[in-house]
C-alpha cells in the first residue's frame, strides 16, 4: 500500500483539464482521443455517451490541446500518450477554439432555457472580447457582438452567433476554428419533460446548422451528449456530422474507464483488494467490441468514500424521464423489465437516432433511451440489422431500478404497508395479503396512470415489486404469455423450510364468455392440473401456498389453498 503522502487528490466535480494537471490530481490518460480524432480526418464528430462518463473533461482536454492562446499549454501534454505522435504535436496550440457546455441547462420553461443559453454564448464572446480591439468590425458587426455580449440579442441573432464568432476568429487568427459543444442535448431532455420541446429543438437546430453546415471557417467540430437526437429533428440538412454511438468501434475506449485503469487507481489508493467488488458494482458497460468498461464517476466516488460500495450514479432529471416511461409503459415492457431484473438478456431493435415525442408511441424508442443513457448495456454486437442483446450492466444500475420500483409502491401503499404486503404473503397470512393487494389495485390506477380495466399493467408492477422486495429470500419466476390469458408466478424460497408460493392470474375482459368467479375457479384448477407444485417439491420445499387471482377491471377475487392442508 502506498503512503498517504503519495496519493494524489481526486478530481471529483472538477472537469477543467488544466486544473487537474496543474494540481497534480488523479488523471487517467485519455489523450489518445486527440490522436484518433486527427487520424480519422473527421470534420464534425457527434459522440453520445452516458452521463458521468468523462465527456466534459475530454472536451476540456481538446480545448487546451488545440487552442491558440498567449499562454503556452504544451506542458500539459508532454507526459501524456498523445505527445508521442508527431502529427498531433504539430497541431498543439494552433487553432482558435469555441467551447460551450450545456450540461447545466436544465429548466422548467423555454424562457429560462433561452436566458441560460444566451448567458453561455455571452461568456464565450467575453472570452474572445479581444476581437473588439481589432479592425474586423464595421458598425453592424460591432453592434451584433455587443448585443450577444450583453445578453440582449434576440433568438435569431443568438442562433447565428457561433457562425459569426467562427468567422471573426478565423479572420483574426488566420486559422479555421475548432468548435467544441459539450452535452448538446441536455436542454432537450428538460424541454421534453417540461413540455416546451418545440421551441428548444427549433433554436438548437438553427444554432448548430448555422455553425456546422457549409462553414468554411470550421476546422473541426466535436459534440458530446447522451443521445443522438434524430437527424430530422435537430441535424436536418447536416451531411458532415459523423455519429459514433455505443454501437460503433471508433472512440470505443476513450470514455469510461478500462479495467487496467481502474486497477491502477485502486492500487494508488490502497484499495486493490476491492477490485472484484468494484467490478460487480460499476463495471459491465460495452462500447462496440470494447467490453468491461467502468463508470468513472462511480469509481472515483467510491474511492473517495474509502471503498464504500453504493449507488453514486444518480441524476434526478434523467431518472424522472426513465421512471415515467417505465411506469406508464406497456405490460410487455414491464414483463421485459422482470426478465432484466432476473439478470436476463433481452434482444431489441435499437433506434440509432431518437425523436423524443416518439418515446410515448414507439416501444423500441424506450429501449434505445435506456441503452444510450446507461440504464442498459450491450451484451454483444450482433450482425448488422439483427436485434441487439441488452442487459443491466451492474449492481449499481440494478439498485436504481429497484429504488424506482419501491418508490412506486410507497406512492400507493406507503413503504410500511408495502413491506407488510410482502410479509403477509410469505408468511401465509392470506387475509391480510388479500386486503392489502386489493388496496394496492385500487390505489395504483392513478399512480401508474392506467385505465381501471387495464389491470394487467398493475399486475406486472406487483410482480416487479415482489422481485425487488423479496430478492434476498425468494427467487421469483414467471412464465409469461400475452394478456394474462395464462401467466403463472412461482416464488422459490432460498430456505426450503420457508413457504413456497404458486400464483395463477386470469383476466376477464369484454370479449370473454365467463364471469369472474368461473375464471377464479379455472385459475385454481390450472395450478392443480398442471402440477406446478412438483418443481417446488423437487427443491425440497414442503409447505406450499396456491393463490388464484381473477381480475375484472378494478375488481379482483382471490382464492387460496395450502399444501399440505393445515
Amino acid at each position: 500500500m502506498m503512503g498517504c503522502m503519495q496519493q494524489r487528490h481526486l478530481p471529483l466535480g472538477i472537469s477543467d483539464f488544466k486544473k487537474i494537471i496543474d494540481e497534480n490530481r488523479a488523471y487517467v490518460d485519455k489523450s489518445l482521443l486527440i490522436e484518433e480524432i486527427v487520424t480519422t480526418g473527421i470534420q464534425v464528430a457527434l459522440i453520445p455517451r452516458p452521463r458521468r462518463f468523462g465527456k466534459t473533461l475530454n472536451l476540456s482536454m481538446l480545448r487546451y490541446f488545440f487552442e491558440k492562446s498567449e499562454e503556452n499549454t504544451s506542458y500539459l501534454f508532454k507526459h501524456l500518450k498523445v505527445w508521442h505522435h508527431a502529427q498531433c504535436r504539430s497541431l498543439q496550440g494552433q487553432f482558435p477554439v469555441i467551447f460551450l457546455t450545456f450540461k447545466d441547462v436544465k429548466h422548467s420553461s423555454w424562457e429560462s432555457t433561452f436566458e441560460h443559453l444566451s448567458m453561455l454564448l455571452s461568456e464565450e464572446f467575453q472570452r474572445h472580447r479581444y476581437l473588439l480591439e481589432s479592425d474586423l468590425f464595421g458598425p453592424e458587426e460591432q453592434e451584433n457582438f455587443q448585443a450577444i455580449l450583453k445578453t440582449q440579442a434576440n433568438p435569431t441573432l443568438c442562433a447565428a452567433s457561433l457562425r459569426l464568432l467562427s468567422h471573426w476568429l478565423s479572420l483574426y487568427h488566420k486559422q479555421p476554428v475548432v468548435l467544441l459543444i459539450d452535452e448538446y442535448d441536455t436542454p432537450v431532455h428538460s424541454a421534453y419533460i417540461h413540455n416546451y420541446y418545440d421551441p428548444t429543438i427549433e433554436f438548437l437546430r438553427n444554432l448548430l446548422s448555422s455553425c456546422l453546415k457549409d462553414n468554411p471557417h470550421l476546422q473541426l467540430g466535436v459534440l458530446t451528449g447522451i443521445l443522438r437526437i434524430a437527424k430530422e429533428s435537430i441535424f436536418s440538412g447536416l451531411n458532415n456530422v459523423s455519429t459514433f454511438t455505443l454501437l460503433n468501434e471508433t472512440f470505443r475506449d476513450k470514455f469510461g474507464l478500462l479495467e487496467v485503469e481502474v486497477s491502477g487507481l485502486l492500487q494508488e489508493y490502497g484499495l486493490l483488494e476491492k477490485l472484484p467488488e468494484f467490478k460487480r458494482w460499476y463495471n459491465g458497460y460495452r462500447v462496440g467490441s470494447c467490453a468491461s468498461i467502468y463508470n468513472p464517476w462511480s469509481v472515483l466516488s467510491c474511492i473517495a468514500q474509502q471503498g464504500n460500495l453504493a449507488p453514486y450514479w444518480v441524476n434526478t432529471s434523467d431518472n424522472a424521464l426513465v421512471k415515467r416511461l417505465i411506469a406508464q409503459g406497456t405490460e410487455e415492457l414491464k414483463a421485459d423489465l422482470e426478465e432484466l431484473l432476473r439478470e436476463g438478456i433481452l434482444k431489441k431493435n435499437i433506434e440509432d437516432g431518437l425523436v423524443f415525442p416518439q418515446l410515448d408511441q414507439n416501444p423500441n424508442a424506450v429501449w434505445s433511451l435506456l441503452l444510450f443513457t446507461g440504464y442498459l448495456t450491450l451484451d454483444a454486437i450482433p450482425p448488422y440489422g439483427s436485434p441487439i442483446p441488452l442487459k443491466i450492466p451492474n449492481i449499481e444500475v440494478g439498485e436504481l431500478y429497484r429504488t424506482m420500483i419501491v418508490e412506486w409502491f410507497t406512492k400507493t401503499l406507503y413503504e410500511r404497508r408495502y413491506h407488510l404486503l410482502l410479509k403477509s404473503l410469505t408468511q401465509g397470512d392470506v387475509d391480510t395479503f388479500s386486503q392489502l393487494f386489493k388496496e394496492f389495485m385500487f390505489s395504483s390506477v392513478s399512480v401508474f396512470d392506467v385505465p381501471a380495466e387495464a389491470s394487467e399493467k398493475i399486475y406486472h408492477a406487483f410482480v416487479l415489486g415482489m422481485l425487488v422486495g423479496l430478492k434476498d429470500s425468494y427467487e421469483v419466476k414467471s412464465n409469461r404469455e400475452s394478456g394474462l390469458g395464462r401467466y403463472d408466478v412461482m416464488l422459490f424460497p432460498k430456505n426450503p423450510q420457508d413457504l413456497g408460493i404458486i400464483m395463477e392470474f386470469k383476466k376477464v375482459g369484454r370479449f370473454e364468455n365467463i364471469d369472474v368467479e368461473t375464471a377464479l375457479h379455472s385459475a385454481m384448477q390450472q395450478i392443480k392440473d398442471k402440477h406446478y407444485a412438483l418443481e417446488l417439491k423437487e427443491r425440497g420445499v414442503q409447505r406450499i401456498l396456491y393463490l388464484a387471482f381473477a381480475f375484472e377491471g378494478k375488481q379482483v377475487l382471490i382464492q387460496h389453498e395450502f399444501i399440505p392442508k393445515p
